[in-house]
């Protein structure tokens, strides 16, 4: 026959095969690689966690790597950073991310 591989522990094992494939295999710029943009930002993401389903899409798709995401954890935003895109917002499935007016 042949080998056959089996986890012990497959959930750690996949959170760890996981975060291998985004760490080394994702390029994502450095936080604030165009500078601290959040100065001059419009509008700001607020992330409701009753509402997020910790699917990290948001994290995926930032394009100055500025959202936190704790793997399974509830995302939170870098402010200092982010620059107001919107991306986050348009991309979660779970619409748990809103645009609003800086300074509210």
């Amino acid at each position: 026959m042949g080998f056959t591989y089996k986890p012990l522990n497959p959930e750690r094992e996949g959170v760890e095969d996981l975060r291998v494939f985004a760490e080394k295999l994702l390029a994502k710029p450095s936080p604030g690689s165009a500078g601290r943009t959040g100065v001059w930002r419009l509008y700001k993401p607020i992330v409701y966690g009753d509402k997020c389903i910790k699917c990290g899409i948001c994290w995926l798709y930032c394009p100055e790597n500025t959202i936190i995401w704790p793997f399974r954890g509830i995302p939170s935003v870098d402010y200092e950073y982010c620059k107001g895109c919107g991306v986050c917002s348009q991309v979660c499935p779970a619409k748990a991310i809103d645009m609003i007016l800086e300074g509210e």
